[in-house]
């Protein structure tokens, strides 16, 4: 299950918006938003690119990605 609160907290910490997410995933900020709700499933590359776009170290990548 990914943790979409610790990573809507962690763009907030990194000043970082959804534009920036969409570019990093070359995709519409409508797409980024539906997946960082849960209305649309974030894909393992995705993810990848969140996760060093948040500067995630391994620990916290399962934390956000992995656990449930």
């Amino acid at each position: 299950m990914i943790a979409i609160n610790k990573i809507k907290g962690r763009l907030a910490e990194k000043s970082l918006t959804q534009g920036d997410v969409a570019k990093a995933w070359k995709c519409a900020t409508p797409t980024v938003s539906q997946k960082l709700n849960g209305k649309r499933p974030m894909n393992l590359d995705e993810a990848e690119i969140l996760g060093k776009l948040l500067e995630l170290d391994d620990k916290e990548y399962y934390e956000f990605f992995l656990s449930s």
